[in-house]
């Protein structure tokens, strides 16, 4: 298999963790508890407003990385590397073939209808 395939896999796998990670970072628009309490962000460590823009890049960037590897695996994906396609596909039999409500040749006795239930008094 070619060496390109493994190359763009670990890039794939790490690209995943690292999204992982910033999106776990990240906090709605004044969610956090300092807010509830008039706390106005300034104890963050990027600011008030710079990690949403660090983030918002980081995780732009880590979606676009987490695309395009995957693509590249698509297409760079070894041959017969799926079970499925080593499974052989059993020709059907012609008794599974014939339809549910069909009788089948073989039987001898015809089905009888099922009795019907007796009917209820008018006046309850």
């Amino acid at each position: 298999m070619s060496i390109a395939y493994y190359v763009i896999l670990s890039l794939h796998i790490l690209a995943c963790f690292f999204l992982i990670g910033v999106v776990l970072l990240q906090q709605g628009k004044s969610q956090d508890l300092a807010s509830a309490f008039g706390g106005g962000g300034s104890q963050t460590a990027f600011g008030p407003r710079g990690s949403a823009n660090v983030l918002s890049r980081a995780t732009a960037v880590l979606a676009g990385v987490f695309m395009v590897t995957s693509l590249a695996m698509s297409m760079l994906r070894p041959q017969d590397s799926s079970i499925l396609d080593q499974v052989e596909v059993p020709s059907p039999s012609p008794a599974a073939s014939a339809p549910a409500g069909a009788a089948s040749p073989t039987s001898a006795a015809p089905v009888a209808p099922a009795p019907s239930a007796p009917a209820s008094p008018a006046g309850n």
